[in-house]
């Protein structure tokens, strides 16, 4: 009998998938396999190639490339994976990342701190959750607010694009993760240098990532932020239970797992949001968080003025796309329990519930601007329960450290290099 019940689950999880998916069936949500690269969505304009893979995923947790700090003691101890991280789901696993001026790596992250002399207006901190490195493939623009990327949903927004900011890097052409990495590395103090081509060995890995480049242009910021982001593209959740579920492992999810799996691709309506490989969507919209200033915990350099706080409208001006914000992917979202733009939940459940209440926390959002999607789920107990299992467990690739190098040339510890990380790291 438990197997004829199994059996039925699987059916019904099935059928429901072959709805959310307007017919085209499991494969619609699976993610590539590992290696396949041919399959991963990429920009034309920076195909993926196994020498840019591996020179951008030492560049990602390198923080050797911390040579531009504002004060001399953080040189050197910070990288991207500072913030975006393997054991947190590719994000900070606290409410808002800190780059330069953070100390301290205990709880994988979580108690990371200011150093003692810095402060607000000298370190390097997040004005907004930090989101995922992971399956930014499926995003044709990033951040939040999708400020980052020349294709898609940004064309048209030029206006926008304002000179002498990070935004003017859209003009370069790429897709979101080609402009977020180029961006990046000058926003959070990074760079390539003499320093870092010869004395750490960087060179003959960009002479093999780029070797149709002329040797003038070769060792660019550009050419690092395309070699980085050619590596984060390959960084997939697809040794998930529920990937391994649509790929034939029928024993890959329990029954519990399955049942939530039901109600997200059927009568919880997830799916209408959260779809196709990597669960997410080029949209934008309104749910009425919280933003971050508000956030029970403490946060930095942060006011209700942030233009962050605005979505969508803070990049484009448009006043019908205030207050919205871009429709996240769902895997190991437990990794990193903070939730929503601001931070303001910290558990899967207190999002479900919350969603399945419908009732705006944000009192600043005005009702119009809330997503038509935003409407009473009429979930029980029972059912939240399981939709909770699904996303805590189906979702969670338990191997993300295969993305992890090794070390990298400096030697330095990743992914942040202070002391007191150091020490914690137990790698110095």
């Amino acid at each position: 009998m438990a197997q004829e019940g199994s059996i039925n689950l699987n059916a019904k999880l099935s059928d429901a998938i072959l709805t959310a998916s307007n017919g085209l069936g499991k494969a619609f949500f699976e993610l590539p396999d590992p290696g396949d690269w041919e399959s991963i969505p990429q920009d034309p304009l920076n195909p993926i190639t196994n020498e840019k893979v591996e020179l951008g995923k030492l560049l990602f947790h390198e923080t050797g490339l911390g040579i531009n700090p504002n004060l001399s003691l953080g040189k050197e101890t910070y990288s991207c994976a500072s913030c975006h991280f393997a054991s947190a789901g590719f994000q900070a696993c606290r409410q808002q990342g800190i780059g330069e001026g953070g100390v301290g790596f205990a709880f994988n992250g979580a108690h990371r701190t200011l150093g003692a002399l810095y402060n607000e207006e000298n370190a390097d901190i997040q004005p907004i959750r930090t989101p995922t490195a992971m399956n930014g493939a499926y995003q044709e623009v990033m951040l939040w607010n999708g400020q980052f990327g020349a294709q898609g949903v940004n064309e048209g927004t030029q206006a926008s694009w304002t000179a002498e900011t990070p935004k003017e890097n859209n003009f370069l052409g790429f897709q979101g993760l080609e402009i977020q990495a180029i961006a990046g590395l000058g926003v959070h103090r990074l760079g390539i240098s003499d320093y870092v081509l010869d004395e750490l060995n960087y060179r003959p890995l960009f002479d093999e990532a780029f070797s149709n480049d002329d040797a003038q242009e070769r060792y660019s910021l550009v050419n690092a932020g395309l070699a980085i982001a050619a590596y984060e593209r390959t960084i997939l959740s697809n040794q998930a239970p529920f990937q391994k579920w649509l790929k034939g492992d029928l024993e890959a999810m329990s029954p519990k797992e399955i049942e939530g799996a039901i109600l997200f691709f059927g009568k919880a309506n997830c799916s209408n949001c959260h779809t196709g490989p990597a669960l997410n969507k080029m949209d934008f919209a309104a749910i009425g968080l919280k933003d971050l200033y508000e956030c029970d915990l403490d946060v930095l350099k942060t006011s209700a003025e942030d233009l962050e706080n605005k979505g969508r409208g803070g990049f484009t001006g448009r006043a019908a796309e205030e207050y919205k914000f871009k429709i996240p992917q769902l895997y190991n979202l437990k990794d990193s329990p903070f939730y929503g733009h601001g931070s303001s939940m910290t558990s899967i459940r207190e999002v479900i519930a919350y969603k399945n209440k419908a009732l705006a926390e944000n009192l600043n959002v005005p009702s119009s601007q809330l997503s038509e999607e935003f409407v009473p789920l009429h979930l029980n107990e029972e059912e939240i329960d399981a939709l909770v299992i699904f996303l805590e467990r189906s979702l969670k690739d338990p191997n993300l450290s295969r993305y992890e190098p090794e070390h990298v040339l400096s030697g330095n510890c990743i992914p942040v290099n202070d002391v007191l990380s150091s020490h914690q790291l137990g790698c110095h």
